[in-house]
C-alpha cells in the first residue's frame, strides 16, 4: 500500500487559479485589439481644425505644446482648454514627439482671410469725441493740460452723476493721449526735416 497524500485544491487556491485564467484569456484574447486602437489614436496626431482652435483662444500657447496635449488626452479640445484656463499650463513635448506635419498646399491655394473690420476704427470715433477735438484744436490758446489737470474731488451719491463724471475723465484721457501722439509725430517729423 502506498502512503501517497491525496491531493486537494482548497478554496483560496481554486479562486487564484481562476483569476490567473481569466486574466490570461483577457491579455490574449482582448489586449490586441484595444492596444491597436490606441497606438492608432498616438500615432495619428492632433487633428488640424482642433490645434487650430485652440491657437485662436489662446495665441501665446506654442503650436507643438498644443499638439502635444492634444494627442495625450486623446484630441480633447475641452480637456485642453480647461488645462489651460485652469492655470496649469501646458506640459512640454518630449524631444523625440515630432508633429504631424498638413500639407501646406490647401493653405496655400486659398488667400488669407482679409481682418476683421471694425466698426470703430479709433477711439475718437467710438466715444464720438471728434467734436471736442475739433473745439479744442480751434481754442489752440488755451493750455491742455491745465483742463485735464483739474482734478474733481466729489464723488456723487447719484449713479448717473458718478457715471457722467467717468465718462468725462475718459473722454479727457483719450483727448490727452490724442495730443501728445500727435505731438510726438510733430517732434518726429522736425527730426527727420533736421536729418535731411
Amino acid at each position: 500500500m502506498s502512503n501517497h497524500p491525496q491531493q486537494t485544491l482548497n478554496l483560496p487556491s481554486l479562486f487564484f487559479v481562476l483569476i490567473l485564467v481569466g486574466l490570461s484569456i483577457r491579455y490574449f484574447f482582448f489586449s490586441s485589439s484595444s492596444a491597436d486602437t490606441r497606438s492608432s489614436n498616438r500615432g495619428r496626431g492632433a487633428d488640424p481644425a482642433q490645434v487650430d482652435q485652440i491657437q485662436q483662444m489662446f495665441p501665446q500657447l506654442n503650436r507643438r505644446d498644443i499638439q502635444w496635449d492634444l494627442q495625450r488626452n486623446g484630441g480633447s479640445v475641452q480637456a485642453t482648454t480647461e488645462r489651460v484656463l485652469g492655470g496649469r499650463g501646458l506640459e512640454r513635448p518630449p524631444p523625440s514627439f515630432q508633429p504631424v506635419q498638413q500639407p501646406s498646399s490647401s493653405t496655400s491655394t486659398r488667400p488669407a482671410p482679409p481682418p476683421p473690420k471694425s466698426s470703430h476704427p479709433d477711439l475718437i470715433t467710438r466715444y464720438n469725441l471728434a467734436s471736442r477735438l475739433s473745439a479744442i484744436s480751434q481754442d489752440e490758446g488755451a493750455k491742455p493740460e491745465e483742463e485735464v489737470s483739474k482734478p474733481q474731488v466729489t464723488w456723487s451719491q447719484s449713479k448717473t452723476e458718478r457715471q457722467a463724471l467717468l465718462q468725462k475723465r475718459r473722454e479727457d484721457m483719450v483727448l490727452a493721449a490724442r495730443r501728445k501722439m500727435e505731438e510726438r509725430e510733430r517732434q518726429r517729423e522736425k527730426g527727420k526735416a533736421k536729418e535731411v
